[in-house]
């Protein structure tokens, strides 16, 4: 099982990246949180990777923190008729601390929202994973640095309030998680919403 790669960005698109290791070059599919953190081509990327065996292929998935990894393979595991490419897409649409604290909050309106999932695999992941999803986790990034979470409550308010101003799920989400990144993951909801919009 290969669980980290650390290559040279050889590409990327919004989806995938190749890295070289070792004069290989390996295509790794990646989600759209991740992709923004993936360095130009030329530099050093390392991703935390999961790889899925099949008959005739095998493929790559990567993450730029561990406890995206983690989060993906808990999607893709347990929850029934979630695949990789689900997943990813998931992760796509959504980031991880939004994710979790939709299921946390058994917001399945929330949930229904990313592609490929309808009312009652929404219902399924809050119903497999409630109790499999903190509160409050924390990490390292592919960099090293610390990655947190803040709690659902607050994050979850904060991107649902955008979205009552009219903003789509993934534009909000990805506001709140810029201002918690600025003012602290552990900002209040008004403090995250005034940071997103400034």
């Amino acid at each position: 099982m290969i669980a980290r790669l650390k290559g040279i960005v050889l590409e990327s698109t919004p989806l995938s990246v190749v890295l070289e290791a070792g004069g290989v070059g390996y295509e790794v599919h990646i989600p759209i949180s991740t992709a923004e953190k993936v360095p130009s081509a030329g530099e050093v990327c390392s991703l935390f990777t999961h790889a899925v065996y099949r008959e005739d292929n095998a493929t790559l998935y990567g993450f730029a923190t561990c406890d995206d990894r983690d989060f993906f393979r808990l999607l893709i595991e347990k929850v029934s008729g979630i695949g990789p490419k689900i997943g990813i897409a998931m992760l796509s649409r959504m980031s991880p601390e939004l994710l979790r604290s939709a299921i946390a909050s058994s917001d399945v309106a929330l949930l229904s929202k990313c592609p490929g999932i309808g009312k009652k695999t929404a219902e399924r992941l809050v119903i497999e994973l409630k109790d499999k999803v903190g509160l409050s986790t924390s990490g390292k990034t592919a960099t090293g640095e610390a990655s947190t979470h803040g709690e659902p409550s607050n994050f979850q308010d904060a991107v649902s309030s955008l979205m009552i101003l009219g903003y789509k799920p993934v534009d909000a989400d990805k506001l709140i998680r810029k201002a918690s990144g600025q003012i602290g993951s552990d900002a209040a909801t008004e403090e995250l919403i005034k940071a997103a919009l400034s």
